[in-house]
């Protein structure tokens, strides 16, 4: 059997059910931003302070940037997988790619818990 070191064991099912999870998830954490920015009368500091305050929001948010680091890692190496043949080229942008999805998941970490 021939096995695909680059899906670092993934298959193309695995990958599916991942993007449309995380589509799920990001969906619903954009419908209760915009409910919120709907309901809100006015957004000031102190109500956006209080909303990332509490902690089923903080887990909420991290749970979403979390969706879009999986959703983003496997577009990104579907679409480098596709369209850039040189193998070098193609390992040094993943791997670019993936440390930047990387820095900002600490950000957002950092700014979540910082609140």
């Amino acid at each position: 059997m021939v096995n695909n070191v680059a899906t670092l064991g993934r298959n193309g099912v695995h990958d599916f059910i991942l993007i449309r999870a995380s589509a799920i998830i990001l969906a619903l954490y954009s419908l209760f931003m915009l409910g919120y920015f709907i309901i809100s009368d006015d957004v000031t500091y102190e109500s956006w302070t209080a909303l990332f305050a509490c902690l089923p929001m903080k887990i909420f948010t991290i749970l979403a940037v979390l969706a879009v680091l999986f959703h983003a890692w496997i577009g990104i190496w579907q679409v480098l997988t596709d369209y850039v043949k040189s193998t070098a080229l193609r390992g040094f942008l993943q791997f670019i790619f993936t440390i930047t999805l990387f820095v900002y998941v600490a950000a957002v970490f950092l700014t979540v818990w910082g609140v």
